[in-house]
């Protein structure tokens, strides 16, 4: 297969030249912040520019911090430059944060879903530079799952936290770039920005179609095959049932050690979803939910992305787990009252039992399609 090339906004980085030249730059990036030639965006424009800041979101700088850490205020080794937090307790810039910078820059991989709280540290940048009067440079990186295919829930805000915090399907299609300026007029922010295109991408290739590096957007999505079931199987992290962290496929193995395997497979065969099939398997995680001990489930398979749509497989396979195991199926989350499912939906209707897999993705299809009109404006590419 040949693959097309493609150049991310970074390869272009003489392009912001205008806007970084004789100022103080600050940069929000980590270790996916890459070049072709798989340069990072620390270290280049540390060499170049005058490089006062970095800001570190979830997974830090180097990519060095396990999922939902926290970390602190550190120098990094490779530019001697501050390093700030802008994750855990601190997930907004303070006033001191943006006094050691003129101009910032952004630029980060995500995976095309609307959990990802790259989104939202990038937005809250945005509103702090607004604020504060300071320019901002994005640099644009691929979509890996493509811009044509909007899926899954909308978001409604009164379910609004850092996994989800505006109206977007969960599979939204924008890159990082076209987010931001889609970001920028929802939230109505005076900010000068500049994105900085991709050259060669069109809205139809997914990431294996790419010739271009790939640095794991986090440490349990460190493949392409992952990052396409993300956007539905996520939503486990709300329930008792293992997504699979701990585990060489995290986010593809589903189980729990009360799971029968075989009656699963059986079940989620019967519904015939398209483009998906459900594997009876077993693993043991090493780390996260039921560390050490044997759980069996299903191992998620897309074997046709045209037609699959992982945001209702993966709710289906919830639906069947929860049919069979209403005793044992539990809903998590950080306080009383307070259920992580809800804010990976974006609605409580699922959770309550008012609507089954098929039922919700069918309910949210005329806000989806709202979506796609809605995001016209903001698309850079074809």
């Amino acid at each position: 297969m040949i693959k097309t090339r493609v150049l991310c906004g970074l390869d272009s980085l003489t392009e912001a030249e205008p806007w970084l030249n004789g100022r103080r730059i600050g940069l929000m990036a980590n270790h996916t912040g890459i070049n072709s030639r798989f340069q990072s965006a620390a270290d280049l424009i540390h060499e170049r520019y005058r490089l006062t800041a970095l800001f570190a979101p979830e997974h830090g700088i180097r990519g060095a911090v396990q999922a939902g850490e926290a970390f602190e205020k550190h120098t990094d080794p490779a530019t001697q430059t501050p390093v700030y937090p802008v994750y855990g307790k601190t997930r907004r810039m303070t006033a001191d944060m943006l006094d050691v910078f003129d101009v910032l820059c952004f630029d980060m991989q995500d995976v095309g879903a609307r959990f990802y709280t790259y989104l939202y540290a990038l937005s809250f940048a945005m509103e702090a530079c607004a604020a504060a009067g300071k320019r901002m440079v994005v640099f644009d990186r691929v979509n890996p799952l493509g811009g044509e295919k909007v899926q899954g829930t909308v978001l409604d805000p009164a379910f609004s936290s850092y996994v989800g915090m505006y109206p977007l399907p969960t599979r939204y299609g924008l890159t990082i770039g076209e987010y931001a300026l889609w970001v920028k007029n929802y939230l109505k922010l005076d900010v000068d920005l500049k994105v900085i295109p991709l050259r060669g991408w069109r809205r139809h290739m997914y990431l294996d179609d790419l010739d271009i590096p790939w640095a794991a957007p986090s440490p349990n999505c460190a493949a392409f095959h992952t990052a396409l079931v993300y956007p539905g199987t996520c939503v486990f992290e709300g329930t008792n049932v293992s997504e699979g962290r701990g585990t060489t496929m995290p986010f593809e193995y589903i189980g729990a050690p009360w799971i029968d395997a075989q009656a699963l497979e059986k079940r989620m065969a019967r519904r015939k979803l398209p483009g998906l099939h459900f594997r009876a398997a077993y693993f043991s995680p090493t780390f996260s939910k039921y560390q050490g001990r044997l759980c069996a489930g299903v191992q998620v398979h897309v074997t046709d992305r045209d037609l699959a749509d992982v945001t209702e497989g993966a709710l289906a396979l919830l639906d069947e787990i929860r049919d069979m195991y209403p005793a044992m199926l539990e809903w998590t989350g950080s306080a009383p009252g307070s259920f992580t499912i809800d804010k990976l939906l974006g609605t409580d209707s699922y959770r309550r039992g008012l609507k089954d897999a098929h039922a919700l993705i069918s309910a949210h299809q005329p806000q989806r399609q709202a979506f796609v009109e809605e995001r016209k404006p903001f698309l850079l590419y074809d």
